[in-house]
Parts: structure tokens; C-alpha cells; sequence
């Protein structure tokens, strides 16, 4: 028994080595000329490139109009609906109109006074003046009735002029927008009492399409954009297209860039700058804090882009 198991682990020996042999020759003939590898092949050039700033600033309204009352009065109504939009000559306040109605009256009537003393002298002026030619009006007379005529002219145009003047004053009891805009609460209420001595604030309008937004940016940095400029680091002062984001938002615009200030702040060292942004759904508010970004130039950096791919030299057999 013990020689047949010494047998057998004998044979099992054996069996082991000539696969583990098999192996090795099997191996041996693995190695040999690997292909040809692909690689990629990154061609290196120059392309212009925007240098950009970033730089902080408010939104501004374009226009801005105080409506006040020009006349003194009883204010009737408030005819806007506080925070809409409104169009130039839309009524916004009914100031009391009766003190006006008469005061146009009054004035028609002096007119009208005017007016009959003016035929008066001047049918008298005609009357006399064959009649001093044969001395059956002494000069003195018709002298009196020319400088009577030529007060009665004066007295005419200065009635004409306090119609008009009454005719203004009771167009302005009618408080109507003097541009298109946003008008915001109103300052006063029906009943109120305007105009008694002073122009009385009673809304402020602000057109909100398009919108400004003044920025500013540190004289030292316009400064060394300027250098690289001579220097030939930097081509061009950049062009006037803007862009800005408003902080903390998704919201963007673009925009055109309007003036670049002449002068530096004494007291912040900067200098300031204004572009336009259109703003249709007037979602730009003043006040509102903004990042405007606006281009300063443009200089040459490098940049690759991947060509078709190559063969690279196979890999050498091992010893």
C-alpha cells in the first residue's frame, strides 16, 4: 500500500513539472514584435484673447422727474395707480380748477376793456388827423389823442399776456407725467393742500428702459493697461460692448459702454465709468447692485488643439 501512494505522488510530481515546463515555453513564444501604438498629437498656437475686469457698480435710472405741483391748490384726486407705468402726458393728480376758471375769466374780461379803449383812441386818432391839418384841432390835442392810442396798445398786449397766464395756471391744475416711466407712491393725498408757497413734491417718476450703470475703476489699473499698451503686451483699449450680473442672481444683461470719466476722485482714487443696458422687463431697479464686466484689450496667448493621431515606435522585448 505504502508503495503504490509513493507511486502516485511520484506520478503527481512528475505531471506538475511537465505542465509547469509547458508553460514556460509557451511563454518564451508570447514574447515578440509588439504593433505599432496610436498616441495624440497637441498642436501648440497663439490666439487673441480679451483680457476682461469685473468691476462693481449701481444701477442708475436714465431719467428722473419730480412732479410738483406749479400752482396752489386743493388736490381732487390721485389718478395713477402707485408703482405703474405711465406714459408722458398721462394725468396724474386734479388740483382744484374753479380759482383758475375765474381768474381766465377775469382776465378775458379786462381783455375784452382793453380791446374797447384801444377802437376808442384809435378812432379818435383818425378823426383828428385831417382835422390838425386845417388847424380846426390844435396839435396839443392830437398829440394827446396819438399817446392815448399807443397806451391803449400797451394796455392790450398786457391783457393778452394775463390771459394767457390764467390759461397756464389753470392747465396746471391738471398735474400731468412729464416723462414716460415707474412712478412710485405718490407724497400726497386727496385734500391735501399743494403749491402754497412752494413747488410741492407729489410723485417721482423714473424711466427704467434702458438703464445706466456707473461703475468705477482704480486709476492704477487704467494706468498699467496703458503701459502694457505701449509696451505691445496688450493691443487696443478693447471695444464698448459691456456686460454685467447682478449680484447674487442669475439675472444678465448686455450692454454699451458710455464715457469713461476725465478725472480721478480725489477721495477713492478711482475713476468713474457709465454704460446703457437695455432693461425691457425692468428687472434692473436703481439702487440695485451689480458686477459690470468690460473688456480692456486683447493680447496672444498659446492654446492647443488635438490633430489625428500617429503611430509610435513599439515597445522593445524585454532581456
Amino acid at each position: 500500500m505504502s508503495r503504490i501512494r509513493a507511486g502516485h505522488v511520484v506520478s503527481a510530481i512528475t505531471l506538475s513539472m511537465a505542465i509547469a515546463l509547458a508553460g514556460c515555453d509557451k511563454g518564451e513564444q508570447g514574447w515578440g514584435e509588439a504593433p505599432p501604438r496610436e498616441v495624440d498629437v497637441l498642436t501648440v498656437k497663439t490666439e487673441p484673447f480679451t483680457v476682461v475686469a469685473e468691476l462693481p457698480g449701481r444701477i442708475e435710472p436714465v431719467r428722473v422727474a419730480e412732479v410738483r405741483a406749479r400752482v396752489a391748490g386743493i388736490v381732487l384726486k390721485r389718478t395713477f395707480e402707485e408703482g405703474a407705468d405711465v406714459k408722458a402726458g398721462d394725468l396724474l393728480f386734479q388740483i382744484d380748477p374753479a380759482p383758475f376758471k375765474a381768474a381766465l375769466s377775469r382776465a378775458e374780461g379786462e381783455l375784452a376793456r382793453t380791446e374797447a379803449q384801444l377802437f376808442q383812441a384809435q378812432a379818435t386818432v383818425e378823426r383828428y388827423q385831417p382835422l390838425v391839418k386845417i388847424n380846426a384841432v390844435s396839435q396839443q390835442d392830437f398829440d394827446v389823442a396819438r399817446a392815448t392810442l399807443r397806451s391803449a396798445q400797451a394796455d392790450k398786449r398786457s391783457a393778452q399776456a394775463n390771459v394767457e397766464t390764467a390759461k397756464l395756471d389753470l392747465g396746471y391744475a391738471q398735474v400731468r407725467a412729464p416723462i414716460a416711466g415707474r412712478i412710485g407712491r405718490a407724497q400726497v393725498t386727496e385734500g391735501a393742500l399743494v403749491g402754497q408757497g412752494e413747488t410741492t413734491l407729489l410723485a417721482r417718476i423714473q424711466q427704467l428702459d434702458p438703464v445706466y450703470a456707473d461703475f468705477s475703476q482704480p486709476a492704477a489699473d487704467a494706468l498699467r493697461l496703458r503701459a502694457a499698451i505701449a509696451d505691445g503686451k496688450v493691443s487696443g483699449e478693447g471695444d464698448k460692448a459691456l456686460s454685467l450680473r447682478v449680484d447674487g442672481t442669475d439675472i444678465e444683461s448686455k450692454g454699451t459702454l458710455l464715457f469713461t470719466d476725465i478725472s480721478v476722485d480725489r477721495s477713492t482714487g478711482q475713476i468713474a465709468l457709465r454704460g446703457r443696458f437695455d432693461n425691457p422687463q425692468g428687472v434692473l431697479l436703481p439702487g440695485m447692485y451689480v458686477r459690470v464686466r468690460t473688456p480692456k484689450g486683447s493680447t496672444k496667448t498659446p492654446s492647443w488643439y488635438r490633430s489625428a493621431p500617429c503611430s509610435a515606435p513599439p515597445m522593445a522585448r524585454p532581456a
